[in-house]
């Protein structure tokens, strides 16, 4: 069994207890009285017991700390996925969103989610959910809008006519004003 990593010697235990107290980030002072444990000359088992963890995530917590120092405990954020769409394709994407289909070329009258995947697809081998692709859309400032849909037959005089009208004034009715007296 190897020996362990030891702990950097700028800081001792009562400087880290001192932090923990401070820190508003509660597992980052769980890490730093673990750690202040094993500055007390307190084994590893008992740092893990300290923070409820195993040896092999104290031994990370220490070699996390001595590279950062007490900045290093801090749970940082994950970095996620990878974009499928890098910034050239995102600027072509949007400028064919803004152009429109060519019906000759590219089959369709206006796009949809599922033809610009596949317009992504066939210019950059690049698979794109429908899902994903609204949301880079959406990111760009694009809006899903469409027409209300119109029957070519319907008559704008018959649907004037059958429209109700308002009256020109309101009033109020008796019987409210006697309530609210009453």
């Amino acid at each position: 069994m190897g020996s362990p990593v030891s702990l950097r010697d700028d800081f001792d235990a009562t400087a880290l207890r001192l932090l923990a107290r401070r820190t508003r980030d509660a597992s980052q002072g769980r890490r730093q009285l673990a750690l202040a444990a094993i500055y007390d000359g307190g084994r590893r088992g008992e740092a893990a017991r300290v923070g409820s963890v195993g040896l092999q995530t104290v031994r990370d917590w220490v070699l996390r700390f001595n590279a950062a120092g007490p900045a290093g405990l801090v749970d940082g954020k994950a970095p996620g996925q990878t974009p499928k769409l890098n910034d050239a394709q995102r600027q072509a994407l949007a400028r064919i969103v803004e152009e429109g289909p060519i019906p000759a070329v590219h089959g369709v009258v206006c796009w949809r989610l599922i033809d610009l995947a596949q317009w992504v697809w066939e210019e950059y081998r690049v698979s794109v959910s429908k899902q994903t692709l609204s949301r880079e859309l959406r990111a760009m400032g694009f809006r899903k809008l469409s027409a209300r849909p119109r029957h070519q037959a319907q008559n704008e005089h018959a649907l004037e006519a059958f429209k109700k009208t308002s009256p020109p004034s309101w009033r109020t009715s008796r019987g409210a004003g006697r309530r609210a007296h009453g």
